[in-house]
This record gives structure tokens, C-alpha cells and sequence, in this order.
């Protein structure tokens, strides 16, 4: 096993390049936060150096051959935000891209009890918990913001109604 040898740009069939030699996958994470107990999702500011930078996704990264979307997700969250794999529980896998030689999956999860979620990277320049009707409001990430509505759809669906 070697340790991030997905890390790396990928020419895909489709004429682009992009990043994660095995593909990669994003932790779309939903807590039940604030008095109302309202649904909120965890956002990650790109930094401007990053490819995209400036706008905001979800935590994810490069799969390394070795993992499958799940772990990978919940690895770069972890490196990421510094919550870890304990903290949530995984409710669902969605598929964002597939170009049959590279492809990013969208893993939906909850936190299973109040997390601190920090930038713990230079990849991330700020983390925000919002409710998802304020998402589309924000300069996404131009994958992410043709992804949201049927992720939204998505969690929703996959969330277990509050308290």
C-alpha cells in the first residue's frame, strides 16, 4: 500500500485534466445544528491556490489506489476538518462524475454528536456550516454548484427527519 500515490492530475478521455490519479471522492456532511434543530451541510472555502480556488465545495481529495470512495472521503475529511470516521455515520454514496477512466463520488454522512470541524490544511482558507437552501447563494465550485441540486435531493432523502 502506498500512502497518497492518488495524489496527481488525471488526463481524462473527455479532454480535461483532473486531480486524483484513482479518481476522488467529497464527504457531503449534515448535522442537526442551531435552536430549531435545522439541517446544515459543511462547506469548505477553497484556497486561491487550489485549483478552483475561491469558491466552495465540500472536503474531498484524490482516492489512493487502495481505497475505495468512502474511505477516501472520510480520509480527506479527517485531514481536512479533523473530523474523523468516528464522528459520523455514512448514509449514502452519489455519483458526481463518471468518465469511465476517472470519476468523484459524493459520500453523504451525519454527525453522530456535535463536531469542530477546523481548517487543518492550506487548502482550505475557511469552513462553514449552512443550512442547504443558503448554498446555491455562494460562488460554488463549478462541479459542485451543477452537483448541489440533486445532492440536496440526495440528502434529504438520506437524512433521518429531526427531532
Amino acid at each position: 500500500m502506498v500512502l497518497h500515490d492518488g495524489n496527481g492530475w488525471a488526463d481524462c478521455r473527455c479532454g480535461q485534466r483532473h486531480w486524483g490519479r484513482h479518481g476522488a471522492s467529497g464527504l457531503l456532511l449534515a448535522r442537526r445544528g442551531g435552536a430549531g434543530r435545522a439541517l446544515e451541510v459543511l462547506l469548505q472555502l477553497r484556497a486561491a491556490w487550489t485549483h478552483q480556488g475561491g469558491t466552495w465545495a465540500l472536503p474531498g481529495g484524490a482516492r489512493d489506489s487502495h481505497e475505495d470512495v468512502v474511505t477516501a472521503a472520510l480520509r480527506e475529511a479527517r485531514e481536512e476538518t479533523g473530523v474523523t470516521a468516528d464522528d459520523v455515520t455514512v448514509l449514502a454514496e452519489h455519483d458526481g462524475v463518471d468518465h469511465v477512466d476517472w470519476s468523484y463520488t459524493y459520500v453523504i454522512a451525519v454527525t453522530r454528536w456535535p463536531v469542530e470541524a477546523v481548517p487543518r490544511t492550506s487548502e482550505s482558507e475557511e469552513l462553514r456550516w449552512l443550512p442547504p437552501a443558503d448554498v446555491a447563494a455562494l460562488p460554488l465550485h463549478p462541479a459542485f454548484r451543477g452537483a448541489w441540486p440533486g445532492l440536496c435531493r440526495a440528502l434529504v432523502a438520506a437524512v433521518p427527519p429531526g427531532p
